[in-house]
């Protein structure tokens, strides 16, 4: 195989690792825990134990699976990686192609709901061509053998992607993590690039340091509330950020052994991040969710994943002013400030949700889908 070559892939996870899965979550052995703390100390081991069983015993994974593969997805090798991605080409006439890039802790099986919408719409607009990596450390694409994989080489890798599968241009989309590459995108590839789409905005979207009070006095109702949620996570909710932006080794030997341990690791942070409102179960999808957590475990990328956060804080790039056309898709959960978003980013349409949380592909897909094509809409004319 030539380094540029693209190689068709298909998911297919041996039996022996689903009876592996069942049996270690079997053998659990569950932490006892403070009576009654509810999930202010973190997940509780009881909806966790029935999460468990319910993984154990009912998930379908071969059912995900075969979802998965119902779509086109190969590998290449690009700067040393294994990449892989969805490729998903629209029935429409003149589709246009759209990177679409999760964050942590989602993958691929995040953007399942929006994939139909996006290719084939019913109603008029564009229609895209979907390409859907997992990133390097994650997923379907493994663990990569060198350091260095922060969201600008992973927004480099992008752009060779796009350049082997042959769009001149091109549009991206990314949540949580996939708002750090994409806008990188936007800086390392801008003349292809003719729009960066985001939600769950982070950084570059957001102050940095105590916002003196003469300023935080001009901010609206809701932007007041995005800098309330953000002063939350950062003095109650950013603990898994530091252990795995300092210690993503030492972590990694509970994610890789300890179904369980994967389980809670990342049903935390579905818990905090898509609302208060009804229970877990009301506000995503728990088999989706599943198959996600699923993802993780069966490629051993729980603690590969994690290093995504170290190269964050250890790199040494500091990000630029992005000329690309960006657009911001505010849901309720989420805590970018236009203000602050226009400092880093040519900011060119803000929308503003009553609804949904961080991952708004899962949540509230329809009004993700909406929100993405009136803004490529607005730049294709």
């Amino acid at each position: 195989m030539f380094d540029e070559d693209i190689v068709p892939y298909q998911v297919e996870v041996p039996e022996a690792q689903l009876r592996d899965l069942r049996r270690r979550l079997g053998e659990t052995r569950w932490p006892a825990q403070i009576p009654g703390a509810g999930w202010t100390r973190g997940v509780p081991v009881d909806p966790l134990r029935e999460l468990s069983a319910h993984w154990a015993a009912r998930f379908d994974w071969r059912w995900w699976e075969q979802r998965l593969n119902s779509y086109s997805q190969y590998t290449t090798v690009i700067d040393g990686a294994r990449i892989h991605f969805l490729h998903i080409r629209s029935r429409k006439l003149n589709p246009f192609p759209l990177l679409l890039l999760h964050g942590w802790p989602g993958s691929v099986v995040e953007f399942l709901e929006v994939i139909e919408p996006l290719t084939d719409p019913e109603s008029g607009g564009p229609a895209f061509d979907l390409i859907i990596p997992s990133h390097p450390n994650f997923g379907f694409s493994g663990p990569v053998t060198a350091p260095g994989w922060d969201s600008m080489r992973i927004a480099r890798a992008y752009a060779e992607l796009m350049r082997r599968l042959g769009y001149p241009r091109y549009g991206v989309q990314g949540g949580d993590f996939g708002a750090f590459i994409g806008p990188d995108l936007g800086r390392v590839d801008a003349g292809r690039v003719v729009g960066v789409h985001v939600n769950a905005a982070t950084m570059g979207f957001i102050p940095y340091g105590h916002v003196p009070e003469e300023t935080a006095a001009t901010l609206t109702v809701r932007e007041r509330k995005s800098l309330a949620r953000l002063g939350a996570f950062l003095t109650d909710g950013g603990g898994y950020f530091q252990i795995q932006g300092t210690r993503p080794h030492t972590l990694g030997f509970a994610l890789a052994d300890s179904p369980a341990g994967q389980l809670a690791w990342i049903t935390e942070k579905f818990h905090d991040w898509t609302g208060s409102q009804g229970a877990l179960e009301d506000r995503v999808d728990r088999d989706q969710m599943l198959a996600n957590i699923s993802v993780y475990w069966f490629t051993n990328t729980g603690g590969s994943s994690a290093q995504l956060y170290f190269e964050t804080l250890h790199s040494p790039a500091l990000p630029t002013l992005s000329t690309t056309p960006t657009a911001v898709a505010n849901f309720a959960e989420d805590v970018a400030i236009r203000r602050y978003a226009e400092q880093m980013n040519t900011i060119v349409r803000w929308t503003d949700f009553d609804t949904g949380g961080h991952f708004a592909a899962m949540q509230t897909p329809d009004l993700l889908v909406t929100d993405i094509r009136a803004f490529f809409a607005e730049l294709l004319g």
